[in-house]
């Protein structure tokens, strides 16, 4: 009897097996685990003075293209914190925004950075690389603070790497495209024309620009005042940036004017694509209704859970995205130019899978993130998207 029941017992496990392993393949094959790429520091880099806020070495990630894109080059900039006195760049040297020490020896290539065609269509077997961000500055910065032993290296730590990417092969690229997160997303605006114009030869198809979050507006916060403006001003200050931003810009603006892109992206003579969230949770957050504007906390519920706002501050957050739409108008019209501004509370959507290429992330008109900057890109058309406020986009992957 023991006998027949193990049979029976050791019967069901094998028949139960084979429906186990299904779905185990079924879950890996529907969510591929993550490239892992390795953590490279820029070399000789104190004396190139391509060095974070605390004197450690700039660095970057690189995967390989292959095939039909081993000759194509995308550089995407991270994006992180700007510090503009001593207590905030001491405080992003202790961090991985401030020193390589800090930062993790691998990362996960994701989003705009895959290697695989079902998350990454149009450019998974490019050359990736992604620039670490650790200047505090947007890439602009080339000076010290001797004092309080900072560094301010982000436009060598950018120019040393782009050398050393030249020299591993992208001088000859085919096609390439910059792109950039927030404070990148920023940087990747103002460092466009370099991108275009010192790196490559006419011999290069196409060389474009991607901003994805760095659509700061100079708007009007809670309190009447201009916190972000104030922010741009100390930062621009405390670092000497002045003289690293776009002489065209300072020939019309003073220096905080032209650390806007509002004010630069008219400008911008390589092809430049617009990603932004017309409610961009990070400039919510951090500027309209930062403690400095809202000492109160009377807007704190609303900034970090939207269905606790209620109709006055819609409202206000309405017009913040009306500015947004208006301030792109021009840049719209050039044909050259591409835009996907989502009615979303978000920040920063090409590095996420979910909201890069997945089969539910964000999209207008149907039209998905990826597939829209691709489109622009190759020229394929159908580039030029401005969602309907909120709360139409029911695609949205929101923050609050």
């Amino acid at each position: 009897m023991k006998k027949l029941l193990w049979s029976l017992t050791l019967f069901g496990v094998i028949l139960i097996l084979p429906f186990m392993e299904s779905k185990n393949d079924v879950h890996s094959k529907a969510k591929p685990k993550p490239t892992m790429v390795g953590l490279t520091l820029i070399k000789n880099a104190r004396l190139r003075s391509a060095v974070c806020l605390d004197g450690s070495p700039g660095g970057y990630h690189i995967h390989r293209g292959s095939g039909s894109g081993a000759k194509n080059w995308l550089v995407h900039l991270e994006g992180g914190e700007w510090c503009s006195d001593v207590e905030s760049c001491v405080y992003s040297k202790r961090t991985r925004y401030g020193s390589s020490k800090h930062m993790e020896k691998q990362i996960p290539f994701t989003g705009i950075l895959s290697d695989k065609a079902s998350e990454n269509p149009d450019f998974y077997n490019w050359n990736r690389v992604k620039i670490r961000y650790c200047d505090g500055g947007s890439f602009m910065g080339d000076n010290e603070n001797k004092d309080a032993k900072l560094q301010f290296r982000g436009k060598r730590i950018w120019n040393s790497i782009m050398t050393d990417l030249l020299w591993d092969g992208m001088e000859h690229a085919n096609q390439a495209l910059l792109s950039g997160c927030s404070a990148g997303g920023l940087a990747a605006i103002l460092l466009c024309h370099d991108f275009k114009n010192t790196h490559y030869s006419n011999s290069t198809k196409r060389v474009k620009c991607l901003s994805d979050a760095g659509f700061f507006v100079d708007a009007v916060d809670v309190s009447g005042g201009r916190s972000l403006r104030k922010l741009y001003t100390d930062v621009i200050e405390f670092q000497t940036i002045a003289n690293q931003l776009p002489d065209d810009c300072l020939e019309r603006l003073n220096p905080t004017s032209c650390f806007f892109a509002q004010n630069l992206i008219n400008k911008v003579i390589p092809p430049l694509f617009i990603l932004n969230a017309a409610y961009d949770s990070w400039q919510i957050q951090e500027s309209l209704t930062s403690k400095s504007a809202d000492p109160s906390g009377s807007w704190s519920d609303c900034s970090f859970n939207i269905a606790k706002c209620n109709a006055s501050q819609i409202k206000f957050f309405q017009g913040f995205r009306t500015r947004m739409v208006n301030l792109l108008g021009a840049f719209k019209e050039q044909r050259k130019n591409g835009v996907f501004l989502n009615s979303c509370f978000s920040h920063c959507q090409t590095e996420s899978q979910d909201t890069w290429y997945s089969k539910n992330s964000p999209a207008i008109k149907n039209k998905r993130i990826a597939v829209a900057v691709g489109d622009w890109f190759f020229e394929r058309g159908g580039a030029k998207l401005i969602d309907c406020p909120y709360p139409c986009d029911k695609t949205c992957r929101n923050l609050i």
